[in-house]
């Protein structure tokens, strides 16, 4: 299949604002808890395995059917978007997990704890990747946690240097990719919401380390910078940051210089001045223009202005639609409303602004 740099349909041609998530899509009450972060699994076993298939198609149906151009997995067929990928690392200790504060003390989490040189134990995601591959004529999308959001997640006991462990895990992230290219994925996301938190780490080695983990890709690549789920802490900590959100400001440009092709950024309902964009300057932005921390629904037609507003700072060539963050904590009909009006707001800007 054709690597384009943004979003053809099934025919190969470039559309304008095509759609995407930013990843997460709400997992079906019969495959885990609904409603909520960590949901237990409701299977295990060879049952557990079917149950991920079969909620990784109807994620990908879901996402076709309401006008999704790039459509994930929906990471149907992990717990957590970091330690869905953990769960495969060799020398973290998850039986002796230890209390940690992190994206800098935002809440407390127990955490598991790197003990022996990590390295990877076989393949992670190549289970859904493939069977997303193979239900899906789409472009298609596979997230990944960033290396320095890897490291916030964790507690050390071996390397005793934040750099180190995040080279380490830019070895492993980078192996994983490389197989997902191979696997067919068209566009590899690293979902870094630690970069909002420690933005002089970012600029010393955070962005060196993404560009480690993206080493060699020709699919395309992204990263995406958010403001978190719509949980109670992170709502918290938002409405902590004052009249305006100018965390971006301190990492686009240092981002702007790195070879990753597209941002995944918040936008809509955020206070992160829209033309904190135009440090993006050549990159493809993936916008949020779908707010995951409310269950009300956007109309078209004020999809259609969030558009708009962003095209006074980014090129409208090199505008992605998006949802701010993920959606796995969202009830299920929340979010299917939210990806139709995502496919149909998008569909009346290219009528309306192209």
């Amino acid at each position: 299949m054709a690597h384009h740099a943004e979003g053809p349909n099934d025919r190969g041609d470039i559309i304008l604002f095509p759609t995407t998530t930013a990843g997460s899509l709400p997992k079906p009450e019969w495959l885990a808890e609904p409603n909520r972060l960590w949901a237990p699994w409701k299977a295990e076993g060879e049952a557990l395995a079917r149950a991920k298939r079969d909620a990784t198609v109807l994620a990908l149906k879901l996402q076709e059917d309401a006008g999704i151009d790039i459509v994930t997995e929906g990471e149907q067929a992990r717990q957590h978007f970091v330690h869905g990928f953990l769960e495969n690392v060799g020398g973290i200790d998850f039986a002796n997990k230890v209390e940690m504060g992190i994206r800098n003390d935002r809440y407390k989490a127990m955490v598991p704890q790197a003990i022996a040189p990590l390295r990877l134990n076989g393949r992670v995601h190549a289970f859904e990747a493939r069977v997303a591959r193979a239900h899906t004529t789409h472009q298609l999308k596979f997230t990944l946690p960033g290396p320095m959001t890897l490291v916030d997640t964790i507690a050390d006991s071996h390397y005793g240097d934040r750099v180190k462990l995040a080279f380490a895990f830019a070895d492993l992230l980078n192996e994983e990719a490389r197989a997902l290219e191979a696997d067919g994925i068209d566009v590899i996301q690293f979902d870094e919401p630690a970069f909002n938190v420690y933005m002089d780490a970012v600029n010393d080695w955070g962005i060196a380390a993404l560009t480690r983990a993206a080493e060699g890709l020709t699919c395309t690549t992204a990263v995406h910078i958010c403001y978190g789920y719509g949980i109670k802490p992170n709502i918290e900590w938002k409405g902590a940051l004052g009249a305006e959100w100018r965390q971006y400001e301190r990492i686009f440009p240092a981002i702007a210089k790195s070879p990753i092709r597209q941002v995944s950024v918040e936008c809509v309902n955020s206070r992160v001045p829209l033309e904190l964009l135009k440090l993006l300057e050549g990159k493809t932005v993936q916008a949020g223009v779908i707010d995951v921390a409310t269950d009300r629904v956007e109309t078209p037609d004020e999809i259609v202005r969030t558009i708009e507003s962003l095209m006074a700072v980014v090129p409208k060539e090199s505008i992605v639609a998006s949802t701010n963050c993920g959606m796995a904590p969202m009830r299920r009909d929340v979010a299917e409303a939210k990806l139709k009006a995502l496919g149909a707001g998008a569909r009346l800007a290219r009528e309306r602004l192209g």
